[in-house]
This record gives structure tokens, sequence and C-alpha cells, in this order.
């Protein structure tokens, strides 16, 4: 097939344009792809991507291929190339949302990366918004759901979409928090790509709730003492005791600022920094006495990758997971938490000022602790009585 005298020209043109930002050494190359125009070159990794340093990719401009658009995609290129040597490249503000994506010719790998796309640009648009929260959401709580969804097609490819969404909720166990989340996914997902559903998935989501916390048998103060123990390791005994002292998530103690603990400040208050899930809070010990019992005044932390740029929140906790099954502690690094909230509510503290020092809403306080606030608010009530018959 003989080449068009337009597409001939047109190549020409681009080539001196490549030559020309080969010459800079600016490290993009335009291509042509169909009737767009788009840049090659070595970027940092997308929004929530797996790899972790910058690799050659193509920047979506979608640029008409056509003469008339030499000059806009070189000086686009200029541009980007600028923003890459001054490190402020965000692929935010290149990748746009494909509308109509329930088109025939969307395939569901594309609405994915397209729902993607739309989720991180609308939480971080948000005022509150912690880029380092918003992709820990995005990883714990929809990739795995998006991953098996399109697992399923593939394996299923005579289903529909909303048949394989169905599928994908039911693969789920019923009554669990995975099952909830994967409801909560893929309403999401279903909502953005605008597919109507004959049952909505909030019918599935079963009775799941924060009374699994309230149905488990947390380790007592004595257990909780002898496990410490079983660590070898006098860094991640230090993990160990911050954790059950100050009630920690686990990555928060890679988080925090101990300026006040390491100085011999009395209080010895902790403060979880503002890259955390929930933002900077203040943080008291319960029990002060375990400072000493775990020698807390001795900041020794153990050497983990805490660079968010390389790394994220939900890595990093996952790290004092598989320590805590590697020295074989009988309980979970959320168990020192909610054993943490437990020994605060019996000491009487406000379930306000409880709340805030955990990093989350009273609401959410009082439900996943209503079993130990409901007795301390009855033995307290007991007490009051039995004082008025005396």
């Amino acid at each position: 097939m003989t080449p068009h005298p337009i597409d001939e020209s047109l190549d020409e043109s681009l080539a001196k344009i490549n030559q020309r930002l080969k010459v800079a050494k600016l490290g993009l190359k335009v291509e042509r792809r169909g009737k767009k125009l788009n840049l090659r070159g070595t970027f940092p990794p997308r929004p929530n991507s797996s790899k972790l340093s910058a690799y050659q990719q193509r920047i979506p401009l979608s640029i008409p291929a056509q003469e008339d658009s030499l000059v806009q995609i070189e000086k686009m290129a200029k541009i980007i190339a600028a923003q890459l040597i001054t490190d402020t490249f965000d692929w935010h503000d290149y990748l746009e949302i494909v509308p109509g994506m329930t088109r025939a010719n969307a395939g569901l790998p594309v609405q994915v990366e397209a729902f993607e796309m739309y989720f991180f640009q609308q939480r971080l648009e948000r005022r509150d918004a912690k880029p380092s929260s918003v992709k820990t959401t995005w990883q714990k709580a929809y990739v795995p759901y998006l991953k098996k969804l399109q697992a399923i097609a593939a394996q299923h490819p005579e289903l529909s979409l909303p048949e394989v969404i169905y599928a994908t909720v039911q693969s789920t166990k019923a009554n669990s928090r995975s099952r909830q989340v994967c409801c909560t996914a893929l309403d999401a997902f279903t909502s953005f790509v605008g597919i109507p559903l004959p049952t909505e998935l909030k019918s599935f989501s079963g009775s799941y709730g924060n009374s699994k916390t309230q149905l488990r048998q947390l380790p007592t103060d004595t257990e909780i003492l002898a496990a410490y123990e079983k660590i070898p390791n006098p860094k991640w005994q230090f993990v160990y005791g911050i954790m059950a002292t100050y009630g920690l998530r686990n990555h928060e103690v890679f988080f925090s600022d101990y300026a006040m603990l390491a100085g011999g400040d009395e209080e010895a208050i902790l403060e979880v920094l503002e890259s955390t899930k929930t933002g900077a809070h203040d943080v008291w010990p319960f029990p002060r006495e375990w400072i000493d019992t775990f020698h807390l005044r001795d900041i020794r932390l153990p050497k983990v990758n805490t660079d968010l740029s390389k790394t994220t929140l939900q890595l990093v906790g996952q790290q004092v997971s598989k320590q805590f099954k590697r020295y074989k502690i009988p309980f979970t690094p959320y168990d020192l938490r909610h054993a943490w909230a437990v020994r605060t509510i019996g000491v009487g503290l406000p379930d306000t000022v409880s709340a805030r020092m955990m990093g989350h809403s009273v609401a959410i306080h009082n439900n996943t602790y209503q079993r130990w606030i409901t007795r301390r608010d009855q033995r307290a009530a007991v007490k009051a009585a039995m004082g008025k018959t005396s």
C-alpha cells in the first residue's frame, strides 16, 4: 500500500521535531499513534502503579495528528521536560477521564484505568485530602476487588458486565468485611461507568459490622507484657512497646515525633504526623509506667522505607504485621490498639478525647467500643445508685 503524501509529510516533520528534542537532550520523543500525537519518555510511575521508579511510558495527550498540531506538541514536550527536570511533573495534569465508558469499544481494563484516574482526581481535589491516605485507600479498598473483577471477566467471557460484578461480589465471604468493602468499591465503579444494575449492591453487603471487634478476645496486660519478651530484636521490641503503650496504627510508629518522649518530658506526649492516614494528633501513654517497662525513651526504630514517593502507608504497616508473625506473637498489632482503647475506657477517659488520640471520629469510637463503653457507664450508674442508697 502506497503511503499517503500527507502522512509522509507529517512523519518528516515529526522526525525533525524529534531530532531537535534529541539535540536538546530533553529525553522525550513525539509519536504518532493512529490519528493522535503522544509523547514518550521516562516518567515517574502512574498513580497506584506497582512500580517504584521511573520507566518508559507514553502520555496520552490526544493531540490530533496533523500539521497544525506540531507547534503545540513540541511546546508540550518542552513544558513536560521542564517539569521532569524540576521534579514538578504530576500525572494528574495529563490523565483525562475518557467520556462514554459504557461504549462497546471501551473494554473493562480501559474502564478500570479511567476509574482509577477519576478516583484520584476526585479525592485529591478535597480540601483535607492527604495523598498518602488516598493512595492507601485505593490500594486496600479498591485494587483487590477490581483485579478480581477483571479476572472473573477473563475467565467467563460469556457473562455480561453486570453478571461479572455480581459474581465478583458473591466470590467474597458473606457477612464479612471483604464483602462489605467489595460492594462499596464496585458500587462506585458501576456508578462511574454508568452501568444500571437490576439489584443494588448494598443489598449484598450483609450484616458485617464493628461487633467483630466487640467479640474479639483482646490480650490482657499480663499477656502483652509476656509477648514482649518473645521479641529478640530491640528495635522491634520498641515498635511493639510503642503500639502497646500509645495504641498506634502499624504505620504510625514510623510517622511520629518522639521529641517529648526522648527528651524526658513527664507527660511523654507523642505526636502522630500529618502524613499518616488520619492526620496529625497527639497521644498520651496508657499506662504511663510502660514507658519504663519497654524502655521507650530510647528511640530505636528499625530501618524501614518511609519515603512515600516510593512506598505506601499500607506497605509500611505490613512490615509490622510480618514481624508479629515472625516472632509468633499470639495476637495482631491491631489487638494492641484495641486493648489500649479499652484501657482508656476503663480509667474513665472521655470518649471524645480517646477518639481524638486514636485519630478517628467519636461515632466510630463509640460504635467500635460500644460493649466496653456501655459496661463503663453501667458500672458508674450502679456505683452512683449504691452511694445514694448508702
